[in-house]
């Protein structure tokens, strides 16, 4: 397939709450492939009721077994990762609903326009980041030069690290940020979660040990409510991951309120996805 032509959304937004009803019940047209994806990841439109926007189909007929990942599904643990999400309040996951589509059962995500400007990740020369920066660590850029990783030490990259740290995120590497003109920014790909051994592999190290914040607190505490056995967030996972990744997840969230700190990188798996963008 070409390169897909860009179609901006016309009548719904990512905050609109019709944005899952559009994308689980619309007319799901393909109109190219995303090359760079390492599973099968389609550009689309989706039309229902006089209201159209552009997504991201990914079938699961599309993903390629993990053998780290036996249990499920990329698409179903995609949808999970919105649905936690959604629970938190922070909306950071685009609008993801399961559906049938040309190719099958699988994940279908609104489309994100980013705002070419915005800058969250940098390569500096120097021991420490300036102010408005946190620091990842070394990485050798050429010639035996290493240069520092920073991200922007930024209230909406915070928020997605205490979800990465709950959803088990395993890849969440640069090109998953996606700032948008409006101020928003949102997290994709979110396959690799989930999983119930510790595999958190991330770019947002930054606040690694440091005591979360009063807001990431009270989120969690909601989380731990929405988990337990009779909540509404346990019926709608328990139909996307195991009772097991559900259990751990449950664990993930008690751990967080218990420690009061930012998780810090285990030792005992790579703490940095390659490549990182």
């Amino acid at each position: 397939m070409s390169a897909p032509e860009r179609i901006p959304p016309r009548g719904v937004t990512t905050t609109d709450p019709a944005a899952a009803e559009l994308l689980a019940h619309g007319e799901l047209t393909v109109r190219g492939r995303i090359r760079d994806a390492s599973n099968a990841a389609l550009y689309c439109t989706v039309v229902h009721e006089g209201r159209e926007a552009a997504c991201v189909y990914k079938p699961v007929a599309g993903e390629r077994p993990l053998w780290d990942f036996p249990d499920g599904n990329l698409a179903r643990r995609e949808v999970a990762a919105y649905e936690v999400s959604e629970a938190t309040g922070w909306g950071l996951v685009p609008p993801t609903v399961l559906r049938d589509g040309p190719y099958g059962e699988g994940m279908c995500q609104l489309w994100i326009e980013v705002a070419p400007e915005s800058e969250l990740l940098a390569l500096v020369d120097g021991e420490e980041p300036e102010p408005g920066w946190k620091a990842i660590g070394f990485a050798e850029v050429g010639e035996g030069r290493t240069a520092l990783l920073v991200h922007a030490d930024d209230e909406r990259l915070r928020r997605l690290a205490v979800l990465d740290a709950v959803i088990n995120n395993a890849d969440r590497k640069g090109g998953h940020l996606l700032p948008t003109a409006d101020g928003w920014l949102y997290g994709i790909d979110h396959g690799v979660t989930f999983n119930t051994e510790n595999k958190l592999r991330t770019l947002l190290w930054g606040w690694a040990g440091e005591p979360l914040t009063g807001e990431a607190v009270a989120v969690l505490e909601g989380l731990k409510a929405a988990l337990e056995p009779s909540g509404q967030l346990t019926a709608t996972l328990a139909a996307l991951v195991t009772p097991a990744e559900l259990d751990a997840t449950r664990a993930r969230v008690e751990a967080l309120l218990v420690s009061g700190k930012h998780p810090e990188p285990s030792g005992e798996w790579p703490a940095i996805p390659w490549p990182p963008v």
